[in-house]
C-alpha cells in the first residue's frame, strides 16, 4: 500500500470519529497536507505532513506509515508523529478547562439564573 484516501486515514488514526466527519472537514478547507487544502479523495503518502485545524488549537503531524482501518489508540503512535507546537496544545487545555462547570449530581437542570453565571463564567 503506498497511498491511503486522506479522509479514510484521518478516520483511522483517530483523528475524527467518522470517516463522513473526516470528509466534511477536508470540504471545509480544515485539512491541510503539506500546507495545500485537499479534497477528500486526496491520497497521502507516508511523509506528508497534516495539518488539522480543530478550532480554537492547529494540530501538525507527520505520517510514518499509512493505515486503511481503524487502529486502536494505544497504535496511533505508530502510524503518526505529533509536531504540535506547546503554545497549541496549551490552548486546548485552557479551552477544556474552561468548557466544564462542575454541578452537583441531581442537581437537575440549572435554573436560568444559573444558567446565566455559567455563562458568565465561560465566556472569560
Amino acid at each position: 500500500m503506498d497511498t491511503v484516501r486522506i479522509d479514510k486515514f484521518l478516520w483511522s488514526v483517530r483523528i475524527y470519529k467518522t470517516r463522513t466527519v473526516a470528509a466534511e472537514e477536508c470540504e471545509k478547507h480544515r485539512v491541510l497536507v503539506n500546507g495545500a487544502e485537499v479534497k477528500p479523495s486526496r491520497n497521502v503518502r507516508v511523509g506528508d505532513r497534516l495539518t488539522v485545524k480543530k478550532l480554537p488549537v492547529v494540530y501538525t503531524c507527520e505520517i510514518i506509515r499509512l493505515a486503511d482501518k481503524r487502529q486502536s489508540a494505544a497504535l496511533v503512535k505508530n502510524y503518526i508523529v505529533d509536531t504540535t507546537p506547546q503554545d497549541e496544545l496549551d490552548k486546548a487545555e485552557i479551552a477544556r478547562m474552561t468548557a466544564f462547570v462542575q454541578r452537583d449530581r441531581g442537581a437537575g437542570r440549572p435554573t436560568k439564573k444559573e444558567r446565566r453565571d455559567i455563562d458568565k463564567l465561560t465566556s472569560l
